[in-house]
């Protein structure tokens, strides 16, 4: 069984901060379950373009509202409490925290803690 708290991550390597955001990382690769689950907090008014080429991410919303576009599509999405996306196709999207957005995150295949997006809004690959 694992149990943690937000309190055990926080100003560990598994807490990362970024341009307008913060990801508690609360299961990692190392924990051994082949996904990860972040606790991530956006800034009011942070817009950023991602498309994890690597992972496929699902995304919960908790707290916050904020709109998520497909940038193949041009469709957009409101998320609110209670509101779920998944990025199954790799899709390449806008997401802008209208308020300060709290949402439940998880990555798979897992991530190993420090990652923050690269030049294309991605995730490195994990190490083999």
């Amino acid at each position: 069984m694992i149990v943690k708290t937000l309190r055990d991550i926080e100003d560990t390597d598994a807490d990362v901060v970024s341009d307008g955001w913060r990801s508690r990382r609360l299961l990692l690769a190392a924990d051994g379950l082949g996904y990860s689950f972040h606790d991530t907090i956006m800034r009011a008014g942070v817009q950023t373009r991602m498309q994890y080429l690597n992972h496929v991410e699902a995304v919960y919303c908790i707290a916050g509202e904020a709109e998520v576009r497909n940038e193949a599509t041009g469709e957009s999405f409101v998320l609110r409490p209670g509101t779920l996306y998944v990025l199954d196709d790799h899709d390449d999207h806008t997401f802008l925290a209208r308020t300060e957005v709290r949402n439940i995150c998880i990555f798979t295949p897992a991530c190993t803690g420090r990652e923050v997006h690269d030049e294309n809004g991605a995730y490195p690959p994990p190490p083999e």
